[in-house]
């Protein structure tokens, strides 16, 4: 087989699933995690034979739904890989956005905590990107724990995490490690609507973790209210809270963090939607 002919095996069976411009992205990510060929090689060499292994369980794995970053263990995410599995929510290149947001902000020496940390990457791309940062993490997930501190050790920075639950808030103080007031706080929490899910692909609702993604129809801020009452008392004054929000809710959010910090702002992401929402402590 071909590297050509590989490609449009994988592209041909993802296309099953996806539409055309998402099908190319899996089979084109498919061929360089799994086989090592990039664009540049494929339109290159795509004449060259190659060893197809595992090419069987891959296809099967695709037909299934299962994210093509579950079939590779890995998704890139502000230029650097980040283990993922079955259990913890696949990074998305939106949420770069708004770790760019808290880059470019940065004072020279934080204090950060990152609610529902997931695969650790906001976390770790704020400690590998921020000098001097003391940095913790939290997930009400045991098992995106487990991926977060490996994604840390791998890229050879320091985050202190821990298992807590925003909706209980009353161990976040005491996180091994890190000072009890903050100057930056970020949530990236659930925020789809549950009856969204009959829309969405099946590689998403049959096999990433729903509790990450899905809050009930009646109480699309559950979370970002609970976030806010716990940043009123833990950011230091000025401190700044940030998140990543539902297109839907980015006024909402924003109307109901006036009442209790300054200086909100909604920014729109590179597809022009209202997908993040800044707020300073008063």
């Amino acid at each position: 087989m071909t590297a050509g002919e590989l490609y449009k095996v994988l592209y041909d069976c993802a296309s099953g699933i996806y539409d055309d411009p998402e099908a190319a992205s899996a089979a084109r990510y498919l061929l360089l995690e799994k086989f090592g060929i990039d664009r540049l090689a494929l339109a290159l060499e795509g004449d060259r034979a190659v060893e197809a292994h595992g090419l069987k369980n891959i296809l099967s794995d695709l037909r299934s739904g299962r994210p093509v970053q579950y079939i590779t263990g890995g998704a890139w995410f502000c230029g650097r890989r980040f283990s993922v599995g079955e259990g913890v929510l696949v990074p998305r290149p939106e949420t770069e956005e708004l770790v760019e947001w808290i880059v470019s902000d940065a004072g020279p020496t934080l204090s950060v905590l990152d609610i529902g940390t997931g695969s650790g990457a906001i976390a770790v791309t704020l400690a590998a990107r921020l000098d001097n940062a003391v940095v913790a993490a939290t997930d009400i997930s045991e098992a995106a724990l487990v991926f977060a501190r490996h994604n840390a050790r791998a890229a050879g920075v320091e985050v202190h995490f821990a298992l807590n639950d925003i909706l209980e808030p009353e161990g976040y103080c005491d996180i091994p490690g890190v000072r009890d007031m903050y100057d930056i706080i970020v949530s990236n929490p659930p925020y789809i609507p549950s009856s969204e899910a009959a829309s969405m692909h099946r590689n998403v609702t049959d096999h990433e973790p729903h509790g990450a993604l899905f809050v009930p129809d009646s109480e699309p801020l559950h979370y970002y209210d609970a976030v806010a009452r716990f940043a009123t008392e833990y950011l230091k004054p000025r401190g700044r809270l940030y998140f990543e929000v539902h297109e839907r809710f980015a006024q909402d959010v924003e109307r109901m963090l006036m009442r209790c910090f300054r200086q909100t702002e909604v920014r729109r992401d590179i597809n022009d939607k209202e997908r993040m929402v800044r707020a300073v402590k008063i």
